[in-house]
């Protein structure tokens, strides 16, 4: 099993944790989205992966992209434990929190939106963080609300799931551009927890082999 990514994708980030927690071995090729104007862009990954963006799984012969497909993916193909509650109004439940921050906080901090922001927009560096913080908290508050009635040692529950695998990731993020994360403290404390399990200390960033490359 191959896994393309970049260690601050925090697509990526997600589907490390994944793999971490089934115990899978898998080859971590890194594709680094800043050097040489890029290397997602390059022929030899966009073919791979036309959309030339990370995370990529290739498993024998199934080609894959799009990290909670790729989730979906290792949790049907290798099922314990299990990244979803069995019952299908709690599968659901965690899902919709798993989405909330997959598709309504992570892409405002997606590289290529950072990017637009300052190169074709021409928002100061400044001005693009101020951006960025709106709309995170925005996402973090509306999330907050959510955990108050699903939350016990995770997001949903007392154990471990699909949701937990996507905020950690953007958990990171907010720290790195320093959010102010003090309205936020049922997130903060699922992050601590999360942050001490094994599976989650080896999929962070700093600990991967391209880290700072």
């Amino acid at each position: 099993m191959k896994l393309y990514g970049y260690w601050r994708s925090s697509a990526a980030y997600r589907v490390r944790i994944a793999l971490h927690l089934k115990m899978l071995e898998f080859e971590n090729i890194a594709v680094h989205l800043v050097k040489n104007g890029g290397e997602q862009h390059q022929s030899q990954y966009s073919e791979l992966n036309p959309s030339e963006l990370v995370p990529t799984l290739v498993d024998d012969d199934l080609v894959l992209n799009q990290s909670l497909a790729i989730i979906d993916y290792i949790d049907s193909a290798y099922p314990k434990p299990a990244l979803y509650p069995s019952a299908l109004k709690e599968r659901v439940k965690a899902q919709a929190l798993a989405l909330d921050i997959a598709c309504e906080i992570h892409p405002v901090n997606n590289l290529r939106i950072q990017q637009y922001l300052v190169n074709e927009a021409g928002l100061s560096e400044q001005n693009k963080l101020a951006w960025c913080h709106h709309w995170m908290n925005n996402g973090f508050l509306a999330l907050e609300k959510k955990l108050q009635q699903s939350a016990g040692r995770f997001c949903y529950g007392d154990s471990v799931s699909v949701a937990d695998i996507c905020l950690i990731p953007q958990v990171y993020n907010a720290n790195r551009i320093n959010l102010d994360m003090s309205a936020f403290p049922i997130i903060n404390r699922i992050a601590l927890h999360c942050n001490s399990l094994p599976a989650f200390q080896l999929a962070l960033p700093e600990n991967q082999p391209d880290a700072a490359c």
